[in-house]
């Protein structure tokens, strides 16, 4: 059975280490103890949305993709077809994107 709190926890993970930040320099930038930010990342417990909101500004990564790469965790968990409900090209214009430049999305856990 999967937790959100666990899906969540791991793809903050993800996102920090695939930038090369540490937690405390997270924590820094979101206003959270290193500790609390440390039992997030492990799913041992839960982020309230504010809180969310700022690892997530602190990460300079938008909430919405955050959400996106959990909610796909668990469709593919649940056997769902993951929709593509927005076009690339609106996308890159929203996220400030030139050229085709197409950001890796969070990947889903194998």
């Amino acid at each position: 059975m999967m937790l959100l709190r666990v899906e969540i926890g791991d793809a903050l993970r993800s996102a920090r280490r695939r930038q090369g930040r540490t937690l405390r320099d997270v924590s820094m930038g979101a206003s959270v103890s290193l500790g609390y930010l440390s039992e997030i990342e492990r799913g041992q417990k839960e982020a309230s949305s504010e809180l969310l909101s700022a690892i997530c500004e602190a990460l300079d990564l938008p909430l919405s993709s955050l959400l996106t790469a959990v909610s796909d965790r668990f469709a593919l968990e649940e056997g769902v077809q993951i929709p593509d409900t927005i076009p690339q090209e609106l996308s890159d214009k929203i996220l400030g994107r030139r050229g085709g430049y197409s950001a890796p999305r969070l990947a889903a856990k194998p």
